[in-house]
């Protein structure tokens, strides 16, 4: 009988998802020896035996790997015979740098919920009870391999039935790396809004935090990634006083619902809802409150809208009080608006003292702070669009992506990420927020500085927006000062497009590539403010083909918090009747003079979303980012595609008339048509120009992002009026807003190479 030995490579996300385990389990199976290690590249295995049995292992641990699991690379290659006593699993190795996929945090899985329920299992409540498929990963990380003592769960010795689990085969904890429980593991505390600890049981913290709620009580809950703003989603005095303290007028609020059950029994959702509601990720998703059966406060909760943004327990935490409240809570991020999610009690004391009324707090530290991700589906052809990538998604692309140097991308300004590719694998940060704000700007220098401490490689080319005042663009100049780089500054919706391309290997396409770029605001290389562009991307050059013809950029950033002066600038004398008293005199004797002596234009889609729905007084003024066009879209109910009109059609110069257009929507309003259909009108207008102007090119292939592009319902109208005759893209691992300005600058400068 011939023994041989080999060596196995496997690459991706391959740690922190029990893919060590997964191999000993295997190997033993098959009767071979060696053994099973992480290094900083992934997962490695010297393996001696029979080499059918061998291959046959191969094959079963590459075509049936563990689920979290996601493998990009695996090579199996006959080394010099080694013989062995047994397999075993051997600490991790690293002799390099860092280059292997980041893990991101996972949500509690069924087997832990039940045994935190079980009265007779030992982790009976306990709150952060995990195993090797479930539980904070990028959470935690300090630095990687990913083993304890590189995360926060070092300083956390595990007692001896905790060691026992980890070291025992057959056990779904062996080498959890996150394994703990209530006698050796993370303690929590309840205080009051100044700090002062409650003198109750451990074991009775949860409980008392489920009566407060129902008492009418605001409690700053720190999760596993940051600490969440809760109270009960059906107490219309307590909703009310949290949006008065965090400072959040009208954005809606997240709800946690305690179990698919009840969800399932007041509110319709899909198949696909459900799905990513119970996947591993476990987003927030955004559903239509169509036919809701509940007691949620919603004209407190969203106001305007006809969506809910909901989750399930994601953590053992949120599903222990869940058990304990059985009716749905606000669950939003814990700050002050536009602020980062809190992560540290002491942070959390001291900025939200005057919001919270309890602190639910515990000991285990929080590396990397993220959001809640937040998805949404559209209503006929369940297209998924991913409005905010954190919790769960962050901080690993899957792709491959290859270049002879570091490249670090800041990304954009309001809803910043940053992107890194010091190796084989690009990373993209969670979602920071608007660097209008000191704190979020922080975020983003720490997160840059965590990026290079971890992978141990500095940038050697720096890339940032062509905005000359965006924070992002400012800090990335100066780190490129700093550490004697170049900076590349690469056009905003250019890396919209990019984003696009890149996502669906379009750059390697033999056919030209329509991008229809539409958004609020971003810097153009005429000097004026895109928002409404056509481009065309053809023989590894991209060019700007069109666009909505230019109207009145007024008072800076102020125009994108008002919807008023979008609706200003674009209104014709016929309108004026209709604008003029949504200001006051002293205000436009102030805006009529800054309108003659404008000198700077906008071609920007958003801004006309602004106007249509100031004009129908549904948001003269926005209270968060991007207000006026989800009110709008929250007016449809039902449309048909056969009823639908267009108001405006391509000009002969090739330009969109965006004056025009708002003067029949005008028209329309005048004579009484209603509302929804308008809306409708109006999508149905601007889907139909998309593939007017494909047709105009000769362009069957069409990659559309920006903001404007988080609409469902203009997604759902492209894809019914493109039929088969045109392929369109859309941004899948990305969200089609700002948050992939990074990913798009890194794209175009791999493959453009024009930047200026």
């Amino acid at each position: 009988m011939v023994i041989k030995s080999f060596k196995i490579t496997i690459t991706g996300q391959v740690q922190g998802v029990g893919f060590r385990p997964f191999v000993y389990l295997l190997a033993n199976t098959f009767d071979l020896k060696g053994w099973v290690s992480n290094n900083e590249q992934g997962v490695i295995i010297v393996v001696s035996g029979i080499p059918s049995r061998i291959h046959s292992f191969y094959e079963g641990l590459i075509q049936n790997p563990p689920k979290l699991s996601k493998i990009k690379t695996h090579h199996i290659t006959e080394i010099p015979l080694t013989n062995f006593e047994d397999f075993c699993i051997v600490p991790s190795r690293k002799s390099g740098k860092l280059n292997l996929s980041l893990t991101p945090d996972f949500a509690i899985c069924d087997d832990c919920k039940k045994e935190i329920i079980d009265v007779t299992n030992r982790r009976y409540h306990y709150p952060f009870t995990t195993c090797v498929n479930c539980g904070p990963r990028w959470a935690i990380t300090k630095t990687f391999p990913f083993e304890r003592n590189h995360t926060a769960m070092d300083r956390f010795d595990m007692c001896d039935p905790c060691e026992k689990e980890y070291t025992d085969p057959t056990n779904r904890r062996f080498h959890s790396q996150t394994n703990s429980c209530g006698t050796c593991g993370i303690h929590m505390n309840l205080t009051d809004s100044k700090g002062t600890e409650l003198q109750i049981d451990t074991s009775e913290i949860i409980a008392r935090t489920a009566a407060f709620l129902k008492e009418g009580h605001i409690i700053a809950i720190k999760n596993t990634g940051g600490y969440l703003l809760c109270c009960d989603a059906g107490n219309r005095n307590a909703v009310h006083r949290l949006r008065q303290r965090k400072n959040r007028p009208r954005k809606p609020f997240a709800i946690l619902y305690p179990s698919l059950q009840l969800l399932r029994g007041q509110l319709q959702i899909s198949s696909e809802q459900e799905k990513a509601l119970t996947s591993p990720e476990s987003p927030i998703v955004i559903v239509p409150k169509d036919n809701y059966s509940g007691t949620l406060v919603l004209d407190e909760l969203i106001p305007n809208l006809n969506q809910l943004g909901i989750m399930l327990p994601y953590t053992g935490l949120l599903q222990l009080l869940a058990e304990k409240l059985s009716i749905p809570i606000v669950a939003t991020s814990g700050n002050i608006h536009n602020s980062p999610i809190i992560s540290s009690s002491e942070a959390a004391l001291q900025a939200l003292d005057k919001v919270a009324d309890y602190f639910l707090n515990h000991d285990l530290s929080i590396t990397n702070p993220q959001d809640d991700s937040v998805i949404k589906f559209s209503k006929k052809y369940q297209h998924e669009v991913l409005f905010r990538r954190s919790r769960g998604y962050a901080p690993n692309y899957f792709g491959t992506f290859k270049a002879n140097e570091n490249i670090l991308a800041m990304g954009a300004h309001l809803k910043s990420a940053v992107a890194f590719l010091p190796n084989d694998y690009l990373y993209i940060s969670q979602y920071l927020g608007n660097l209008d704000h000191a704190d979020v700007y922080e975020r983003l220098t720490t997160t840059v500085s965590e990026f290079i401490t971890l992978f141990e490689e500095k940038p050697s080319v720096i890339l940032v927006d062509a905005h000359p005042t965006y924070h992002s663009t400012l800090y990335g100049k100066e780190l490129a000062r700093d550490l004697d780089l170049r900076s590349v500054a690469i056009q905003h919706h250019k890396a919209h497009f990019a984003s696009v391309l890149g996502e669906h290997h379009l750059f390697e396409s033999e056919t030209p590539v329509l991008g229809v770029i539409w958004d609020g605001t971003g810097y153009g290389e005429d000097g004026h403010i895109w928002g409404g562009e056509f481009f065309e991307y053809a023989m590894g050059k991209i060019e700007r083909v069109s666009h909505f013809e230019y109207f009145d950029w007024l008072a800076g950033d102020k125009m994108s918090k008002e919807p008023r002066l979008s609706l200003f600038s674009l209104a014709t004398d016929p309108l004026l009747p209709d604008v003029l008293p949504k200001f006051t005199d002293e205000e436009l004797t102030v805006y009529q003079t800054i309108k003659k002596q404008n000198r700077l234009k906008t071609s920007s889609v958003g801004r006309l979303f602004d106007a249509v729905a100031a004009l129908f007084g549904s948001c003269d003024l926005n209270t968060y980012e991007g207000e006026a066009a989800i009110i709008l879209e929250n007016q449809i109910h039902e449309y048909s595609i056969e009823n639908c009109t267009s108001y405006v059609s391509i000009q002969e110069n090739g330009l969109i008339p965006s004056k025009d257009l708002l003067k029949h929507i005008h028209t329309d309003v005048i004579n009484g048509v209603r509302r929804e259909t308008i809306i409708v009108n109006f999508l149905y207008t601007l889907a139909n120009l998309i593939l007017r102007m494909a047709d105009r090119r000769n362009i069957s292939c069409i990659a559309l992002s920006g903001g404007v592009f988080q609409n469902t319902v203009l997604i759902d109208m492209l894809k019914e009026m493109a039929k088969t005759d045109y392929k369109l893209y859309f941004n899948r691992n990305l969200s089609p807003n700002d948050e992939n300005i990074a990913f798009g600058q890194m794209m175009y400068y791999l493959n453009i190479r024009t930047a200026t």
